[in-house]
């Protein structure tokens, strides 16, 4: 892909209607004429809001923990993750993309010896003996 040199007011106010048309970084990229790096990196350097990653879906559905997530996206990402909370008595399984503000654990009480619930021991856990 050639690159253009140079971010023109004209290229910038491209990027910006583009991002917020919700178009992928790739995408801005070739109708700009640039690598999806050089605009991921200039969309950061000028401010632009951050985007859900596509690979962030999770396949546990979703807890209780609606408002405190609203209440996280407000921090910077490593401030959000620091203020989840977990304990060594509740299921560890993890919820969401850690790259995000929606991360959680599950926080259902723990089986006996292990750091999930039941529900998670049973996707965790599996006997070979009892498939044979």
């Amino acid at each position: 892909m050639k690159e253009e040199s140079g971010w023109t007011e004209e290229r910038l106010e491209t990027l910006k209607i583009l991002w917020n048309e919700g178009l992928s970084i790739s995408q801005i990229g070739q109708k700009l004429g640039v690598t999806r790096n050089a605009v991921a990196g200039k969309a950061h350097r000028i401010g632009l809001p951050k985007r859900q990653s596509p690979i962030s879906v999770s396949g546990t559905p979703a807890r209780k923990k609606v408002k405190k997530v609203e209440e996280l996206s407000e921090l910077p990402l490593r401030l959000a993750l620091r203020k989840i909370s977990w304990s060594r008595s509740k299921c560890v399984w993890p919820s969401g993309d850690p790259k995000t503000t929606d991360f959680s654990f599950c926080g259902e009480s723990i089986e006996p010896g292990k750091p999930y619930c039941y529900e998670h021991c049973v996707l965790a856990y599996t006997n070979t003996r009892e498939n044979n």
